[in-house]
């Protein structure tokens, strides 16, 4: 999805907070952003996120405006002027039991974040932006605020897990970000997988 230019005018990039529950509700609209999603398929086990979907998304709507209204700031929404145009979900990695439960992207025991249960070590594993709004900078915009929103809060290194579209064609889309976008930002390759389209890349300081 964020394939992105990194020329275009900056975006106002804000934490979602309690009092931007309605503002995000309403960007993601009837389909919870895809499907029903509601970006919160990296944040519980399958079997809960697909019963969150097949209940037309009350479930996984549930679960992110819970994390929200107890102030846990799930995310970043980018604007232009006072309108939405695309979101990041950047938490610390231990909130994200997929990734640690996931063969190809949990941390290896030679990974400089190879403690699964540090919460020093944040992810930025999904982003969504609507079609009209691609290829516009707002992604750059998003990952760049991602990696100073972690950093606020006390992280030493930020992962993510973007597509080398120059590998392969992604077998299940690029809603992680690509390997370009992430080196504009910084980051550096810590693993490719010998499965999957995905690798791990970080940022740290």
């Amino acid at each position: 999805m964020p394939h992105d230019r990194p020329s275009d005018p900056p975006y106002e990039v804000r934490p979602v907070t309690r009092d931007r529950w309605d503002e995000l509700a309403a960007f993601f609209g009837p389909s919870g952003a895809y499907s029903g999603c509601w970006c919160t398929w990296w944040r519980q086990p399958g079997s809960a996120f697909d019963a969150g979907c097949r209940d037309g998304g009350t479930g996984n709507r549930a679960l992110l405006e819970r994390l929200t209204l107890d102030g846990a700031v799930p995310g970043l929404l980018a604007y232009d002027g006072d309108r939405p145009v695309g979101w990041v979900t950047v938490s610390p990695r231990p909130q994200f039991g997929r990734i640690l439960r996931s063969r190809q992207l949990r941390p290896g025991p030679d990974d400089a974040g190879g403690d699964p249960a540090d919460d020093a070590v944040w992810a930025v594993p999904c982003f969504w932006v609507p079609r009209a709004q691609r290829r516009r900078g707002v992604a750059t915009a998003l990952l760049a605020a991602a990696v100073g929103h972690a950093r606020a809060g006390g992280a030493r290194t930020v992962e993510g897990y973007p597509v080398d579209t120059r590998e392969r064609r992604p077998d299940d889309g690029v809603f992680t970000g690509t390997v370009p976008l992430f080196e504009r930002a910084g980051f550096t390759v810590v693993r490719r997988p010998a499965s999957g389209s995905r690798v791990v890349m970080a940022t740290g300081w």
